[in-house]
């Protein structure tokens, strides 16, 4: 499903779970290994990986990662990749738990 995302559609993705891995106030190694591998998959280019970098040096502001404009055929997709990277630390904090349950309940 990540192959039908356009670029500017990837780059969304990539915004959200960048502000997911923020949701516990730190982005722990294990998560910025997740998005590293995620970047690669969605083939980014230079000047999109850099903003990821600054992404998890500053979490993206929050009214730039609306999930209503996450597009309805991708919500799963979206939603898949979120949980990928709050569970790749093997931890889920209470934090990541309640913003992930938000979330699941606005794309129903």
């Amino acid at each position: 499903m990540l192959e039908d995302l356009d670029p500017s559609q990837r780059l969304q993705l990539i915004k959200f779970v960048c502000s997911f891995a923020w949701a516990d106030l730190e982005v722990r190694p294990e998560e910025r290994s997740f998005i590293a591998r995620l970047v690669e998959r969605l083939e980014l280019d230079a000047r999109e990986r850099r903003q990821v970098r600054r992404w998890l040096d500053r979490p993206p502001a929050a009214d730039s990662v609306d999930p209503m404009t996450i597009p309805p055929m991708h919500r799963k997709s979206f939603l898949e990749a979120i949980e990928g990277v709050v569970a790749a630390d093997g931890e889920i904090s209470v934090e990541e738990r309640e913003t992930l349950a938000v979330l699941r309940d606005l794309l129903a």
